[in-house]
């Protein structure tokens, strides 16, 4: 059989002309994809792989064709009317619940107060399981504001208007990852801001015309603000309409070239965000672009993902620097940031073309024995999903290595199961193995729901499951396809729509900027948003992949590779391969990061302590895509050795022998040995053994494809 890989190549494509026909913007301010009228700083090109081709989608259609039904769990409590809730967001817990949530744009932490808002600079604090730097405000800034509502947001910004009590606007702010800047700009009233720091003209700095610049130092950290001449008196400043003032976080020991580029930047406030993409054979890029106000360049700080590896030159770069829980971020000077990330080609099944004779004998047999010891499917949109994944990687295995009459009632039973799930009219009359539309929402829900995903926690976890699924079984069956695409096609929309609708976010899941996935609907928490397994995450990346191959849709298959490229690069970078030689991590004492935050990083799962949890979370299920975790064997072995402290018999021990297999000919060796060995009881409900052992055998003769070490 053929594998099934998802196309990769550089596509051109214009998008949508921003002011200046150089300029591609991918989406929009609120929830249509409207352009953003105001000016624009992106360069006229960029390095790497020209923009690709968006996917063509009728969303209307396919949400349309599924069962409405209002059963998600959420209540945007401040969102202006007729935007899409925005789920699974860094800046979520700003919308939901009845306090907002501080959010980590980066680098400076933001919270909404009763009154305004508050910008800090996180002090990362390490001890032996976490690195923390909670939200403490250096500067606050009161605009007697009574009520707060998002009024607009893209890829990478959010707005806010600050109301008084008639619901008048009183003026806008504007955060944006990866920018230093709190920006309020004033409403047709105009606005009187008191400050809670003592600001003075600032030494060193060259302001904008018409501008003044000033600087505070609270808790240890400086800040600057710019604001027109004469607007500051004191700890007041009086903005007549559309002025702005923006505070900032400085730099550790700023240079004067740093306080320069970020007065001048601040003047013209950042107002929202653009986003590109474009994927080769070599690397998948993202270019993220600052939109300002008049079209002047900003300034952005880089993440170390951002950093690693082959990147592009970045002109006027590390002119200063910030600290963080991800280590240190870079700031430069100017308004678009873009990033390469070794390209991962989604992947459906193992290259076992130079496996011996005798192995696959063993793994045929195995086949056999799995086959006859599945148990029923589960009904909730978790395990029922990862239960079909499982099926449909042991059929595809069986009939790689010759056993298509002993899985043939096996792909049967996953094929029914798979059909009642695609059914877009089941859940009218059934509550489970279906899924529904819910308008309000604006998202598709499944029944029955798990792990809060009628909350919209994991949809990428979840649907990522079903279309693997659905991609592998369909890959040959085109009348199967037919059946599976009105839902597939949904799912795919669910939580991966590259362009926004009043039907979908843009990407519901996806963080341009962190390059990963967050997995909370909500966020009601005070850490931001988080994301445990970000092997799941690529797996979701991967499904999508594999179902845009089956259903012969090119330009998402370009997109799957895009996303599955980007979150293995964070992956690495921040889970399994965090750089612990950085100052950051003195005092921690583990070889990975199971559960990172906007503000937190944790040695912690949601459901157990076991050290092999802490590991097995950042590796199901892995699958034919994960030669990603490759390049770093003495790394591979001490975090196998932190995860298996008792031996193997212990939880995700198949897992991790499959991980352990990446480290070296001798590491696979013994892999093989001990998974014949290993109970029943620790194979994972959403693996097989005959799988782990052509996972092991596959890497054992190359089969497996691997990145280089960054």
């Amino acid at each position: 059989m053929t594998a099934r890989r998802g196309t990769v190549i550089g596509i051109v494509a214009a998008v949508v002309a921003v002011v200046v026909a150089a300029v591609v913007l991918l989406g929009g301010r609120g929830t249509g994809g409207s352009t953003n009228q105001a000016g624009v700083a992106r360069a006229a090109s960029v390095e790497g792989p020209e923009d690709a081709d968006l996917p063509e989608v009728d969303t209307q259609a396919l949400v349309e064709g599924l069962e409405q039904k209002a059963v998600a769990k959420i209540a945007p409590v401040r969102l202006a009317e007729g935007l899409v809730p925005p789920t699974n967001r860094w800046f979520s817990g700003l919308v939901f619940g009845d306090e907002p949530q501080p959010v980590f744009p980066l680098p400076a932490s933001f919270g909404l107060t009763d009154s305004g808002f508050g910008v800090g600079m996180p002090k990362p604090v390490t001890s032996e399981k976490a690195i923390v730097a909670p939200h403490v405000p250096g500067v606050t800034v009161d605009a007697g504001a009574q009520d707060v509502r998002i009024s607009a947001y893209d890829t990478a910004t959010v707005s806010m208007e600050l109301l008084d009590g008639e619901g008048a606007v009183l003026g806008t702010v504007v955060i944006a990852e990866g920018s230093p800047f709190a920006s309020f700009t004033a409403g047709d009233s105009g606005a009187s801001l008191t400050l809670d720091a003592a600001f003075t003209p600032a030494a060193g700095a060259t302001a904008a015309e018409g501008t003044s610049v000033a600087t505070a130092t609270t808790d240890g950290s400086d800040y600057g603000l710019v604001t027109p001449e004469g607007a500051l008196e004191g700890s007041s400043v009086t903005l007549e309409a559309g002025a702005s003032a923006t505070v900032y976080p400085l730099p550790q020991d700023a240079s004067d070239e740093a306080l320069t580029a970020l007065a001048a930047a601040a003047a013209d406030p950042v107002v929202g965000s653009e986003l590109s993409y474009g994927v080769n054979e070599q690397v998948a890029r993202t270019t993220i672009g600052y939109v300002t106000a008049s079209g002047s360049p900003s300034a952005y700080v880089t993440m170390p993902h951002h950093r690693l590896g082959e990147q592009p030159e970045r002109a006027d770069c590390a002119i200063g620097e910030y600290a963080s829980v991800y280590g240190t971020l870079e700031l430069c000077a100017g308004s678009t940031l873009t990033t390469w990330a070794p390209t991962v080609e989604p992947q459906g099944e193992l290259d076992l073309a130079d496996v011996p004779e005798d192995k696959l004998t063993v793994i045929r047999e195995q086949v056999a024995k799995d086959v006859e010891s599945t148990v029923p499917f589960p009904s909730d949109t978790y395990f029922g999903g990862k239960a079909l994944n499982r099926a449909a990687t042991l059929v595809v295995l069986g009939e790689q290595v010759g056993a298509e009459d002993v899985v043939a009632p096996l792909r049967e039973k996953v094929t029914e199961t798979l059909l009642e799930w695609a059914d877009p009219a089941r859940c009218a009359t059934e509550d489970a193995r279906c899924f529904v539309y819910d308008d309000a929402a604006k998202g598709v829900v499944g029944l029955t729901p798990s792990f809060g995903a009628d909350e919209f926690n994991d949809h990428h976890f979840h649907y990522g499951y079903f279309l693997a699924a659905a991609g592998l079984l369909a890959a040959d069956d085109e009348g199967l396809r037919d059946q599976l695409a009105p839902v597939m096609d949904v799912l795919a929309q669910d939580i991966a729509a590259v362009t926004a609708s009043e039907w979908f976010p843009e990407l519901r899941n996806f963080d341009v900027y962190a390059g990963h996935a967050w997995a909370s609907g909500t966020s009601p928490f005070a850490d931001g948003n988080n994301q445990e397994s970000s092997s799941e995450a690529i797996n979701a990346w991967n499904g999508l992949g594999l179902w845009a191959a089956t259903s012969g849709q090119d330009e998402l298959g370009v997109q799957a590779t895009w996303l599955t490229s980007a979150e293995a690069a964070s992956t690495k970078a921040y889970w399994t391969d965090p750089d612990l030689e950085h100052p950051v991590f003195e005092g921690f004492e583990h070889e990975v990061v199971s559960l990172n935050w906007g503000g937190k990083r944790d040695y912690a799962t949601w459901f157990s302590p076991d050290p092999g949890a802490m590991l097995g979370i950042l590796l199901l299920p892995m699958s034919p895509v994960s030669g990603y975790l490759a390049g770093d064997p003495e790394g591979i072995r001490a975090r196998v050795a932190e995860g298996t402290p008792d031996g193997w018999e212990a939880k995700f021990s198949d897992y991790i022998l499959a991980y352990s297999a990446l480290a070296g000919p001798e590491d696979a060796a013994t892999a093989w040995d001990e998974s014949l060995k290993l109970s029943d009881e620790w194979i994972d409900d959403g693996n097989s053994r005959a799988y782990l052992l052509a996972w092991i055998a596959a890497v054992e003769s190359g089969g497996v494809p691997s990145l280089p070490a960054s």
